[in-house]
């Protein structure tokens, strides 16, 4: 009965979201279907989609899926454009698909350069390319760009991600400034993330000794998603979620040498377990993974479900209103007590 009347409740917009399949673009669309939003799933694993679309419509929203390689622009284009013959106009689009390698430098090959770029960073490009070809006609829309500290501090053994995540940055400051020119009413936000426990790090490609694991703090990909909604609502420039990503976006602005010494020292065993990797395991640099993989990666005894730090970014507004009302009720009682 409350999944009937959910399907009868009027739709707060279509929302695109990008490597919906698996990881934090699958909490993506969760957090979006409890707001109210149809979703439009894109990603490559059509059993990790056909799970997403199940969720979306468990919690009494429209969805559809498109088996997308986003590093196919063309690909892209006739996504979004079935999205609005099937579910209406597109309201918010993520832009959140990505791939690594985890390996030093020296051992890299340009393909996996090539391909990691083609999907992290053009991607993403092509996603907005295809959102802005709707949204500036109709001078109203919501673009978000998922970025990552990565994409301020580079660190060891994942510089084709790191490199992509820098793109991101640049496309995403050139395209705001364009919009701020034009008096566009089209957003465009960047979050920023730190470490999560998603699939990632059973999916990517590796060539590390051990199996990879993200490095410092880690957090639940609900807190990323949470964060992402709330940027689709608010016309921040970015959102940095968790302090690990402040400190480090920060910091490399501060003292980047200083950064670089100290991870070199511990950077490499940082996103590394102690248990040995098989050489031979599946990745999805090329192909998805078959199977449906969820949201959550294998960490999540040792990760975290708030940030203190993105629950004041996000209520700030509401911070200052109170400091301000409580500074005058202190003011005025030392004016009254002054005229006493």
């Amino acid at each position: 009965m409350k999944q009937k009347e959910a399907h009868n409740t009027k739709s707060r917009g279509v929302v695109v979201v990008t490597g919906a399949s698996a990881g934090l673009g699958r909490t993506i669309a969760r957090e979006f279907a409890k707001e109210g939003y149809d979703l439009a799933l894109l990603a490559r694993g059509k059993e990790g989609l056909k799970g997403a679309k199940r969720e979306v419509e468990e919690m009494g929203r429209r969805a559809v899926y498109f088996q997308v390689d986003v590093a196919d622009a063309q690909a892209v284009e006739e996504a979004a454009a079935k999205t609005e013959e099937q579910l209406g106009e597109i309201t918010i689009w993520v832009n959140n698909a990505m791939n690594s390698v985890f390996s030093p430098v020296k051992e890299m090959e340009p393909a996996d350069y090539k391909r990691v770029t083609e999907v992290t960073y053009l991607g993403q490009v092509y996603g907005t390319l295809s959102a802005l070809k709707r949204m500036l006609p109709r001078d109203r829309g919501s673009i978000i760009l998922v970025g990552s500290a990565l994409a301020y501090r580079g660190i060891p053994l994942q510089s084709a991600y790191c490199g992509s995540k820098h793109a991101i940055e640049g496309f995403f400051d050139s395209l705001r400034a364009e919009l701020i020119h034009d008096k566009s009413k089209v957003k465009v936000t960047m979050v920023q993330l730190p470490a999560m426990n998603t699939t990632q790090f059973g999916f990517v490609k590796t060539r590390l000794p051990n199996k990879p694991k993200p490095m410092g703090k880690i957090y639940q990909p609900e807190v990323a998603a949470r964060a992402i909604v709330f940027a689709a609502h608010n016309n921040r420039r970015e959102i940095f979620v968790g302090y690990p990503t402040v400190q480090a976006i920060v910091g490399d602005k501060i003292a980047p040498g200083l950064g670089d010494y100290v991870l070199a020292k511990g950077g490499i065993k940082g996103q590394q377990t102690d248990v040995p990797e098989d050489p031979n395991r599946k990745h999805n640099l090329w192909e998805p993974i078959p199977g449906d993989h969820g949201a959550h990666g294998t960490f999540g005894d040792q990760s975290t479900n708030f940030s203190p730090e993105l629950w004041v970014s996000m209520n700030r507004n509401k911070l200052l209103a109170g400091a301000l009302a409580i500074g005058g009720l202190v003011l005025g009682r030392m004016l009254a007590n002054k005229d006493d």
